[in-house]
This record gives C-alpha cells, sequence and structure tokens, in this order.
C-alpha cells in the first residue's frame, strides 16, 4: 500500500485518522444533537425556523407513524422531494424508526422511478404532490404499499402553508393532476401519530442506512449501500478537514450551512445536512438552485458560513447582478465538488468572497469525500486535492498492480466511507472492489510528488453534467427503443455551463423521424440532466472491426 506522502501537506489542526468508533451511527449523532442543541434553529425554509428539539419531536412522531404500517426492520422507505423541511424530518424519522432511506431524484421520469422502487424494493414513498403523477403512472409495477404525500407549504404555519400551496397548485400550475387514494399527508401522518411512542432502535454500525443510487461503472442504475459507519465516517472526515476554518468559530456561535444541492444527492446529504446537524448548525434550505435572485434573496436575510456547490452553481451566483446584496464576509467553507471546478470560476469567487473554493472528489460509493484540496488554499490547484483523513488511494493499470509515481492510472480508494458493495449485485461488487478492499472509481488520475491527486481521463464513458452522472449505455438504450431509430451513440461534449453536455448521434430507420421528435421522447424518457444537449444524425456511426461503436471519433468531431 502507498505510503501517505499526503500527510505533510495536512494543515495544523487536521489529524491523520479520524476516530471511527466515536459514534455508532447516524442516529446516535442525531439523538445527541437533539438534546444537545434542542433550542436552536435547525433548518431555515421559505422565512419559517425550526429548531433541533422540533425536528427531535416531529421525525420521533413520523418514525412511530412508519412503525406502524406494520414495516420490518431494514425496510426501504423512498424519499422523493427536493430540498422542502419534511425531507430532513422524513429522513431522521425513517433511520430512528429502523428503517432504510432509498433517495429519488424527484424529476425522474416514470421509467426512470420504477426501476429504483423495483431494484430498491422499497414498500414506502414520501414524494412531494408536485411529482405524485409520476408515481402513479408506475406505482402498480412497484412493491410500494404506502404513499406519504407531501405539499410545498406543510409546515409554513396554517396560513401561510394554504397560501403557498395555493400559488404551487393554481397560480404556478406546478402539480399535474394525480390519483393517488389510498395516499395519506403527511400532517395527517404526523397527527395520527402524535400520541404514539417510537419503538426502541438502536442502530448498529453495520446497518444499512441509505440506497443512493448511482451507474456506478457500468449504465445500469445500482443501489450503493452505505452503511451507518460509512456515512458517520465520511461526516467526521469532513469536519476533521474543515477544522482550520471551523477553529475560528466563536465559542457559542451557530454556523449557517446553505443547503442549495439537492439533499438527494450525496454530497448536499452529508456535507450539508449530516455534517450541519453533526454540528449544530443552521441549514438554510433551498428548494431551486437554479432560480439565483430567489437563491440571493434568501441568502441575504442570513450570515454565510458554509457553501458547499458544483461549479455552474458557483459560477452561476458570481456572475448574478445581486451577488453582492448577499454580505459574504462570514463565509469560512466553500466546498466544491460533483464535477471540476473550472480554474475562471474558483478565480472570481475568490476575489468576489475571499473565501476560496475548496474543491474535492468522491463518489456515491464513498458517502462521497474521498479527496479534497487544504481549506486554507487561496490559489486554483487543478487537482482533486490530497486524500482525507484514514483515507488511501492509488493508482492502478489495467491487471490491477499500482503504477509508477508520475504514471496514470485508476484511482483506487480505500477508507472507512467505502461502501458495502451495491444492493443486490455482488457481481457488479467484485467489479469495483479489489481483493485489499480498494474501490476502483473508474477514473484516470496521476499522483505528484506531495500526493496531490489529478483526473486526467475517465476509464468509464461517463458524461459529467453538472456533477450529475449520465450513462451513454442507458441512454442509448432508451433512445434505440423508439420507432424509426436504427441505432445511436451518446458521448459528451465540453460546455462552457455545465461541463459537460451530452451529444447523441442517431442513424434513422426512418427518414422522416425529426429533432424535435427525438427531444420529446427523450423529455418524456428522461430527467433533464440526461437529456441530449446536441443532437445530429449521420447515416453510418463508426465501429471497430468487431462492431464497437467508437465514441471517442464521435467526440472528436
Amino acid at each position: 500500500m502507498t505510503d501517505r506522502i499526503w500527510l505533510k501537506t495536512y494543515p495544523p489542526g487536521v489529524p491523520a485518522d479520524i476516530d471511527v468508533n466515536r459514534y455508532a451511527s447516524v442516529n446516535a449523532m442525531m439523538e445527541e444533537s437533539f438534546q444537545k442543541f434542542a433550542d436552536r434553529s435547525a433548518f431555515s425554509f421559505m422565512g419559517k425556523e425550526v429548531s433541533y428539539g422540533q425536528i427531535e419531536e416531529l421525525s420521533r412522531t413520523f418514525g412511530v407513524y412508519l412503525q406502524g404500517l406494520g414495516l420490518a426492520r431494514g425496510d426501504r422507505v423512498a424519499v422523493m422531494m427536493p430540498n422542502v423541511l419534511q425531507y430532513p424530518i422524513a429522513v431522521a424519522g425513517i433511520l430512528r424508526a429502523g428503517y432504510t432511506l432509498v433517495n429519488v431524484n424527484p424529476l425522474y421520469t416514470a421509467r426512470e422511478l420504477e426501476h429504483q422502487l423495483k431494484d430498491s424494493g422499497a414498500k414506502a414513498i414520501v414524494i412531494l404532490e408536485n411529482f405524485a403523477a409520476t408515481l402513479e403512472k408506475c406505482m402498480t409495477a412497484t412493491p410500494v404499499k404506502h404513499v406519504v404525500l407531501c405539499a410545498m407549504g406543510d409546515r409554513l404555519g396554517l396560513l401561510k402553508g394554504a397560501l403557498v400551496n395555493y400559488v404551487v397548485r393554481n397560480v404556478k400550475k406546478m402539480v399535474p393532476d394525480f390519483k393517488l387514494p389510498e395516499a395519506v399527508r403527511f400532517n395527517a401522518a404526523i397527527a395520527k401519530a402524535s400520541s404514539g411512542t417510537l419503538k426502541k432502535f438502536t442502530a448498529r454500525p453495520d446497518d444499512v442506512a441509505v440506497l443512493q443510487y448511482t451507474g456506478g461503472t457500468t449504465g445500469v442504475s445500482k443501489g450503493a449501500v452505505l452503511l451507518q459507519r460509512n456515512l458517520v465516517a465520511n461526516l467526521l472526515q469532513s469536519d476533521a478537514w474543515f477544522q482550520p476554518a471551523l477553529a475560528k468559530v466563536a465559542a457559542g456561535q451557530q454556523l449557517n450551512f446553505v443547503c442549495a444541492l439537492p439533499l438527494y444527492h450525496i454530497f448536499a446529504f452529508t456535507v450539508g445536512l449530516m455534517l450541519s446537524m453533526r454540528l449544530g448548525g443552521k441549514l438554510i434550505l433551498i428548494p431551486n438552485p437554479r432560480d439565483f435572485p430567489a437563491v440571493l434573496k434568501e441568502l441575504a436575510k442570513h450570515q454565510v458560513h458554509v457553501f458547499p456547490a458544483v461549479n455552474t452553481l458557483f459560477n452561476g451566483l458570481a456572475n448574478h447582478p445581486d451577488f453582492n446584496t448577499v454580505d459574504w464576509r462570514s463565509l469560512m467553507v466553500s466546498a466544491g465538488g460533483g464535477t471540476a471546478v473550472q480554474s475562471a470560476v474558483a478565480k472570481l469567487w475568490f476575489e468576489k468572497t475571499g473565501c476560496a473554493i475548496c474543491e474535492g472528489y468522491g463518489l456515491s460509493e464513498t458517502s462521497p469525500i474521498a479527496s479534497a484540496n487544504p481549506i486554507n488554499v487561496t490559489e486554483y490547484t487543478g487537482t482533486i486535492g490530497v486524500p482525507l483523513p484514514s483515507t488511501w488511494l492509488k493508482l492502478l493499470d489495467d491487471d490491477g498492480n499500482e503504477v509508477a509515481p508520475g504514471q496514470p492510472g485508476e484511482i483506487a480508494i480505500k477508507g472507512p466511507q467505502v461502501m458495502a458493495g451495491y444492493w443486490q449485485r455482488p457481481d457488479e461488487t467484485a467489479k469495483v472492489m479489489t481483493s485489499d478492499g480498494f474501490f476502483k472509481s473508474g477514473d484516470i488520475g496521476v499522483m505528484d510528488e506531495k500526493g496531490y491527486f489529478k483526473i486526467v481521463d475517465r476509464k468509464k464513458d461517463m458524461v459529467l453534467v453538472s456533477g450529475f452522472n449520465v450513462f451513454p449505455t442507458e441512454l442509448e438504450d432508451v433512445v434505440s427503443q423508439m420507432d424509426g431509430i436504427l441505432e445511436c451513440a451518446c458521448v459528451g461534449v465540453p460546455d462552457a455551463k455545465t461541463g459537460e453536455a451530452v451529444k447523441l448521434v442517431i442513424v434513422r430507420k426512418d427518414p422522416a423521424i425529426t429533432e424535435a421528435q427525438v427531444r420529446a421522447y427523450c423529455k418524456e424518457t428522461m430527467t433533464g440532466y440526461k437529456q441530449p444537449k446536441v443532437i445530429e444524425f449521420r447515416t453510418e456511426l463508426p465501429k471497430t472491426p468487431v462492431g464497437k461503436i467508437l465514441r471517442r471519433e464521435l467526440r472528436n468531431k
């Protein structure tokens, strides 16, 4: 195993290793915070503040409701919502009641949702009504028996809640018609269980906490099995890494975390929700990060201390005319992840805030952070930094041997944050785990003499759109089922806004097929970030002598 030469680059105060036994589970961490910070505001959403004590009570009550459904310990409960107050309540309730959380992208199509619910075996789902029509289309084909239906204004109080729901439903027309007659409203579920008692459940380190779905190293969406100890490790690793900045916080001062990234994404889940709770912070929930004026209007009401984001969000905000309406002087941590941070964006952000973007690297399979630049950097390094405490990275050749220093190889990761495997897919797990416990990322990197890693290529044909994985095999499989399509291929092309964008090259069987028809079909079958930005028609696709499509040639033209 590689010597940890990178430890010499660690800032003062950052340990080489964390105490993985600090908490037996995420549940234990949450319980500690509920008691320790009971009177503090835990979440802020559309002007409504909810305390740790209230979250403790609401999540306990929601856990009582779930236990009353007759679910067995470890059963999967899906959550399909944007960043609203019900999300943290549901998450804490699910885990405290002894179940496994399945995070679901609320923008999924019925096809994508059906796959995830069937694959996870989810027995229940907590869903915002805006997306209920999608569930209705596929529910009979899934194991889901219980639906808890949420509305945007549920937890905003009687008058404000009613007004918000009216605007969402009737003015903005954001709730398509649906019929889910057996569904129970979130507030009704809370009311029903309010007098009940939560059955004692003590989570163990090896209990499955979350199924985090990802394409992994192939195009089939698989659930990364994140154990309680995996999540605990990564939030403690993040805490340790941020210490040089956090140590400047005055005793008793509360940190405000911005949660503009969606909570179903593991980066926001760990570095937003979990780390904020661990530190007794207030998480400012942003339901729609694409609405830059609304984001800045909300942030102008708060001091901002910790801001995890992706390149597109940093860039969009920094270039917005309202950027300076926010007081950025309190910003201590700007954590960049999900996709590469561009040098121009990093430079502009530092100039405007005085807080450099600390770029990190990780995957759903690593809970997610595996490496990061030191928190005290002031200049863009163009690297993914160095491995976090208790983490090892090494570079492997195609035969699984470690490459010589300075040579490129596949980044392999070992640490307490690495998943237990893919849900019910031992064959896929075996493909990515080495005999000595390293996870093979599929990314090709090089390491310099100080232990900094840089990504130079990808082993897998993945497209990274604003931090979200798009796997060509999935897109090609879906598009090839469209009438009139002979064959197709998908590649990633550079994009100034999203880093990469999807390019779809099609060979038509029916020459009458139009670009508009293809786009309409993609919109119906795939969530937004997977849809092609560029569509090109050709008479044939470049192939190897054995018939394999040469994606690289499509990328270069």
